[in-house]
């Protein structure tokens, strides 16, 4: 704990010293389309939500489509959208819920992984692209894990980030069951069961929120975090070093002043702030709900085709403080799934794709290579 309050007081010295100085995702354009959604709550009706993506590299003959997670934009690619924009149709979108994508309005019971496949179609659909390789980052996994299963007519590859493969082979597990094996996933209890305290203490402070979840093994949260069933920051009140210094104006004892984000430039934790204020964290806790996540098992196990056969990359964090993913991918058998899976484990916790991107992009571009999905670049055709 010592040597962790040292480095918080280091990094907020510091800051951003291993951001990614030229990206700049205000500067890209987005685009924007229309899809058709299910809102279950109060009475099951169809309506129209709104989708953001951002495209690169229309020309390119194979698509990759990069799907984040929670709390994540489009923007969390900054790397990767570098690394391939040369090689790939990039399609990377922002999730119904997320910065200016919009939402049935259901947070509970409209926000199915079934939902976000029929979404990721939608805007492969308004891109005219047949196929895709899915790539996704923590819940962009495991939804596009789903969308290589539902539909390989189109999903042709999947990259997953940190989160295994969970097939819907065995009975629905409530989180509530799993928290005392994996103790930090418990805020998910808090999520699910108090969804609007939740949203209220997340919308507080966007910022707070955001610089106390996107952490680094060199810049770590308090070894509480995510581990209350009632409050999602009150683990950040442990660090004395990261209260607010009493010399600030307008300066309150029980503030928490959190380092920046340690892989993000402040023009890029400026749009995260931007981006999560237009419609705050209501609806992105919909990967939280118990609704929601059994009628994802449901969808999945009356289907019964567990079993994704497409070429499967998998990459675990060795240091993420949530989960050993490597194990609870063990655990969940999910390599008898994907028979032609690849499992690589690097160092770096949960934004393994933003702490250690270089080699990150290495095992993506080796694997993507080795399995022959690696187009040449434009400027070498």
């Amino acid at each position: 704990m010592i040597l962790l309050r040292c480095f918080l007081l280091v990094t907020f010295s510091l800051g951003f010293v291993t951001a990614n100085p030229t990206f700049k995702p205000s500067t890209f354009p987005k685009k924007t389309t229309i899809c058709t959604a299910i809102k279950r709550s109060p009475i099951e009706e169809k309506v129209n939500i709104t989708l953001g993506y951002v495209e690169l590299n229309p020309r390119a003959p194979t698509t990759l489509l990069m799907v984040h997670g929670w709390p994540s934009l489009w923007s969390t690619w900054s790397y990767q959208i570098q690394e391939f924009q040369d090689d790939y149709h990039l399609i990377v979108p922002d999730l119904r819920g997320f910065a200016e994508s919009t939402h049935p309005g259901d947070v509970r019971a409209s926000g199915t992984m079934a939902d976000m496949v029929g979404d990721l179609v939608c805007i492969l659909k308004s891109a005219n692209v047949q196929s895709a390789i899915c790539m996704g980052h923590d819940w962009g996994s495991q939804i596009c894990f789903e969308a290589a299963r539902m539909r390989p007519d189109i999903f042709t590859a999947v990259i997953g980030a940190v989160i295994p493969y969970m097939p819907a082979a065995g009975p629905f597990v409530p989180i509530k069951d799993l928290t005392t094996l994996l103790p930090a996933l418990t805020y998910q209890i808090y999520f699910d069961s108090r969804t609007e305290d939740a949203v209220l203490e997340l919308d507080n402070d966007v910022r707070r929120t955001i610089r106390a979840t996107l952490r680094t093994v060199d810049s770590p949260p308090p070894d509480e975090f995510l581990k209350s069933n009632t409050s999602y920051l009150s683990a950040w009140s442990t660090i004395p070093e990261a209260r607010c210094p009493i010399y600030l104006t307008g300066c309150q004892t029980d503030d928490i002043q959190i380092p920046p984000v340690p892989f993000f430039t402040p023009e890029e934790e400026d749009y995260f702030v931007e981006q999560f204020s237009l419609q705050g964290f209501k609806n992105t806790l919909q990967f939280y709900t118990t609704e929601n996540r059994h009628q994802s098992w449901e969808i999945d196990h009356r289907q019964g085709n567990f079993t994704i056969s497409q070429p499967v990359l998998a990459i675990y964090p060795s240091e993420d403080p949530v989960a050993n993913w490597e194990l609870v991918a063990k655990l969940l058998k999910s390599s008898e799934f994907t028979p032609q899976l690849t499992t690589e484990v690097t160092k770096g916790a949960h934004w393994v794709h933003l702490e250690h991107s270089n080699i990150f992009n290495m095992l993506v571009r080796a694997w993507l290579s080795k399995k022959s999905l690696l187009n040449p670049s434009r400027d070498e055709l």
